[in-house]
């Protein structure tokens, strides 16, 4: 039993403690009177309500229970040595699913598009050449941000859905001797996915680097990292990998870290420089990694999980599945007399198939009415492709013949319902 002068005092304490909050509680609205002149906004004041939408456009993917779950634990601090490990383990699990050796393997504290800026803000000087393959948005954006941080940009144009031989690509590196050349393995914006064999090894014949875009087709059609002698690849978490938006995967050869380490001037982009990235890694070999950015500790967990999902079920059954769940929609949309956009089946993307949109109909109201009566999202297309496409997802957690056959039912009902007009 407690003493009596405890008691005591704790009684003398508890009739204290409201005059105090009393007093603290004046003050405190006198301050705040004095100096709140916003007030709080009506929508802060309701909870929060979002949707259950099909994701099944270009990205980002529905997100598998695992996966949420695992980026909903507590967070830890982002250096602690519990979160190294955790980092340790993604690394390990990018270097599976890009099947690379390479050192410098990390993710980057952004989207796709922040790989996309750390690759060239990297490697490339102002004033040196770079080529960029231009067949869809993603070739537009590289040579954007090329371009903006002062190299001499060339690029190969195609109109969407077109490819690059060999022979057109080399002809380009012995003209303009670049030191870096970009390719999408995966062009979302037009769903082609395109060959890459053998570029590497002709880039490497003019001192030339690598850089390949996978955000949409990793996970979903190979691509060997090592064996096809690419440079730099990165990805997205939100696609095939299931993990929500916000980190991306990259990778940088042994050929490229002596271009990056061994510049004349800094890169442009302070949180993009990898000298430091590489420390926070734990990729320069130094005992001690430094601060330098509080990195995503959430989607840190979340993407550690969906290359746990990956490496379980291993790469080639992903592709394969990918590759048969795609075959299985494409039947079905040649049943509703839609015309695929690509038409050579080996450079169909199967994580992104792309239709012509239907002569006679308004493709913005064919997707509105898809959304509202059936929850779902196609997407048309992006860039260059937009008023050309309709664009169907279905990759990772999404990709399997169930979703197909909703995601065909529910297009053969918009075509039946809406109104064939013109654009």
């Amino acid at each position: 039993m407690m003493p009596r002068t405890v008691l005591s005092r704790c009684a003398r304490l508890a009739k204290q403690v409201p005059l105090e909050c009393a007093r603290s509680t004046k003050h405190s609205v006198h301050r705040g009177m004095s100096s709140v002149t916003i007030p709080p906004p009506a929508c802060m004041l309701r909870p929060l309500v979002a949707p259950f939408r099909y994701l099944f456009g270009p990205g980002p993917s529905n997100v598998p229970p695992r996966i949420l779950a695992a980026g909903g634990r507590p967070i830890i601090g982002h250096m602690h040595s519990e979160m190294f490990e955790i980092m340790n383990d993604i690394k390990k699990g990018i270097q599976y699913a890009f099947q690379t050796s390479n050192n410098m393997t990390l993710a980057m504290s952004g989207s796709g598009h922040t790989a996309m800026e750390c690759a060239v803000f990297n490697i490339v000087e102002p004033g040196e050449s770079v080529l960029v393959a231009v067949n869809g948005i993603w070739g537009e954006r590289v040579a954007e941000i090329a371009e903006r941080m002062g190299a001499k940009v060339h690029t190969l144009v195609k109109t969407p859905g077109g490819y690059f031989t060999n022979a057109e690509i080399e002809q380009a590196l012995a003209k303009h001797k670049p030191v870096l050349f970009f390719l999408a393995h995966g062009e979302s914006s037009a769903g082609l996915v395109h060959p890459v064999d053998g570029i590497g090894e002709m880039c490497h014949k003019y001192n030339c680097l690598l850089l390949v875009d996978s955000v949409a087709s990793l996970g979903a059609a190979p691509l060997l990292m090592d064996q096809q002698n690419i440079d730099i690849l990165y990805t997205g978490s939100q696609k095939a990998l299931n993990a929500p938006p916000g980190t991306a995967p990259v990778s940088f050869s042994e050929r490229a870290c002596h271009k990056m380490f061994n510049r004349k001037t800094k890169p442009v982009s302070y949180l993009l420089d990898m000298t430091h990235l590489s420390n926070y890694w734990g990729n320069d070999g130094k005992p001690d990694r430094i601060y330098h950015h509080t990195g995503p500790v959430s989607g840190f967990f979340a993407l550690r999980e969906s290359l746990a999902i990956l490496a379980e079920t291993g790469l080639e059954k992903s592709w394969r599945h990918h590759k048969e769940v795609a075959e299985y929609l494409w039947k079905g949309l040649e049943d509703l007399d839609l015309k695929l956009f690509i038409k050579d089946r080996d450079l169909r993307l199967p994580s992104v198939t792309t239709i012509a949109i239907p002569e006679g109909y308004n493709w913005k109201e064919l997707l509105a009415y898809i959304m509202k009566h059936h929850q779902i999202e196609f997407t048309g297309g992006l860039g260059p492709s937009v008023g050309m496409v309709l664009r169907i997802g279905l990759m990772g957690y999404n990709c399997n013949k169930a979703n197909a056959a909703m995601a065909l039912a529910a297009l053969e009902d918009g075509l039946k319902q809406c109104r064939k007009t013109k654009a």
